[in-house]
């Protein structure tokens, strides 16, 4: 194991995250980010997207995110075929999300249940529900 992958719902939340007893250290994936900016963007206040913007800023400037690559490429079609030969509906970003820590050899860290779930059955160390 080579350390720890935090899903973007761990580094957004607040209590729930400090549940999990975290890492000292640990990694997001690029996709968190995508996800953090859709979340500025979608906003229905101005207040709302300037506290999201903060939050954005401070995740960019604490994360080295790591890439979508050839290698999470690879892991991603190899869970897909997990998900989909148990009927899983899956969003392609926790897809990506869980393809990031197996292609790293990182635990993952989640609070979505389902997400956790899937990891888990294509053989992701994972800490959460």
């Amino acid at each position: 194991m080579s350390g720890a992958l935090l899903d973007t719902g761990v580094v957004i939340a607040h209590d729930e995250a400090a549940a999990l007893a975290l890492p000292g250290t640990a990694a997001i994936s690029v996709i968190t980010l995508g996800e953090l900016g859709a979340g500025v963007l979608l906003a229905a206040r101005k207040a709302v997207a300037q506290a999201r913007a903060r939050r954005l800023a401070a995740v960019r400037a604490a994360f080295a995110p790591l890439p979508v690559d050839e290698g999470v490429a690879e892991r991603y079609g190899e869970i897909l075929v997990v998900a989909r030969s148990q009927r899983r509906t899956v969003k392609a970003t926790d897809l990506l999300i869980i393809a990031t820590a197996a292609a790293t050899g990182r635990e993952l860290y989640t609070l979505d249940a389902a997400q956790a779930r899937l990891a888990r059955a294509a053989g992701i160390v994972t800490t959460g529900p």
